[in-house]
């Protein structure tokens, strides 16, 4: 495994041991002050207490819930100012490296967060002047936050998850160690490798015509057949760490040519129930498969003779076996009086529009009602 520098969508330092790298990529961007945005169990850790202690100049916030609200940002733009700080260093999973990216376009702007939802061109909004450098450092090898240009923040009164945008908010550099990995316990090691899954999926059956984002979502799948279950089994496999957090950066770059009716089905069902967004599209999977499989039927070929695999579904569902994903909404806790709730949601959801097949409330609680109950 070597140590690497890539330049796409964005500069990338990957490979193990790279953290180290920290300190000259924050002054690659002109960071000397830079506050650092994480999730109060990842600011618990040795990893993050001795980072600070090398780096005393660093500021923390960490008041970053797992599914992150307008609050976070709003705390984490107020920790900003109050330090004086001079950019972000946004550490951890989806929702350190979301809220990071927010608080970073927010500490120079002056209308709420929600004027610059991912709506018709709300990003010119943005005073790009006041936005703050980011450097990226994921830690989980899920939602692949680092290569993105927005970020997925829960509007509490409505429970709705809205995409923020700006093209700027693609982070400046990004620090790809698989060692920061190491230590995800298993649990967390599935529920992240399946979102990781999840964006290589959907990239690939989305309609809209990609072929460099295909070929991408492709191989992301292969590395996640390859090594999420190694990496579960143990979690100290370096190579199985890489090539997790190889393809969940994949997934990222992927879903520029979008998503779908696993993404339209689990963002509802986490505003409402604060349910983890792998977890939940993990659980999703296989009947948004099935349900898409009529429009999808070349590409579910395409995909099973790369993964060299009978079926891409029976893959799912042996991969969900192996990691002992629960099999149904209902495991979850979700109540099947509110299906009809998260299905009028989810087919306003912003993923909703590059589903194979257009999405109904009615079939979208065709699908809620198979994963309550475990049909397929």
């Amino acid at each position: 495994m070597q140590n690497v520098n890539w330049n796409y969508p964005t500069p990338i330092r990957f490979g193990c041991g790279r953290l180290s790298e920290l300190d000259d990529c924050c002054r690659s961007l002109g960071m000397n002050k830079p506050l650092l945005v994480t999730d109060a169990g990842l600011a618990a850790l040795p990893l993050v207490r001795e980072l600070l202690e090398k780096h005393p100049h660093f500021g923390l916030f960490s008041d970053v819930r797992p599914n992150p609200v307008g609050a976070n940002v709003e705390s984490g733009v107020t920790a900003y100012r109050a330090g004086s700080h001079d950019g972000v260093v946004a550490m951890g999973g989806g929702s350190a490296l979301d809220v990071g990216k927010a608080v970073a376009l927010m500490v120079g702007q002056d209308r709420p967060l929600w004027d610059f939802e991912d709506l018709g061109d709300n990003f010119k909004r943005v005073n790009e002047s006041g936005m703050a450098p980011v450097v990226a450092v994921p830690t989980t090898s899920g939602t692949g936050s680092e290569v993105g240009r927005c970020s997925v923040i829960t509007d509490e009164s409505t429970q709705t998850k809205r995409i923020i945008f700006h093209p700027r908010m693609l982070p400046g550099l990004v620090l790809a160690d698989p060692d920061t990995t190491l230590g995800l316990p298993p649990k967390i090691t599935a529920a992240v490798g399946m979102d990781a899954l999840s964006h290589n999926l959907e990239a690939w059956f989305s309609p809209f015509h990609h072929p460099m984002a295909d070929g991408i979502a492709l191989e992301g799948c292969r590395l996640v057949g390859k090594s999420l279950v190694k990496a579960y089994q143990d979690g100290g496999d370096r190579q199985a760490r890489a090539d997790m957090m190889a393809a969940s950066t994949m997934g990222a770059v992927a879903f520029q040519k979008g998503l779908g009716a696993m993404h339209s089905l689990a963002h509802p069902i986490g505003a409402l129930f604060d349910t983890h967004h792998g977890l939940t599209n993990a659980v999703v999977m296989p009947y948004v498969l099935a349900f898409n499989a009529s429009a999808t039927h070349d590409r579910l070929d395409r995909l099973a003779r790369y993964l060299g695999v009978p079926s891409v579904l029976e893959w799912v569902l042996e991969l969900r076996r192996q990691l002992r994903i629960p099999e149904t909404l209902q495991a979850l806790g979700i109540p099947a009086d509110r299906l009809r709730e998260i299905a009028e949601k989810a087919v306003i959801d912003p993923t909703a529009a590059t589903n194979p097949i257009p999405l109904t409330v009615e079939n979208c609680l065709q699908m809620l009602d198979a994963a309550w109950s475990g049909r397929l």
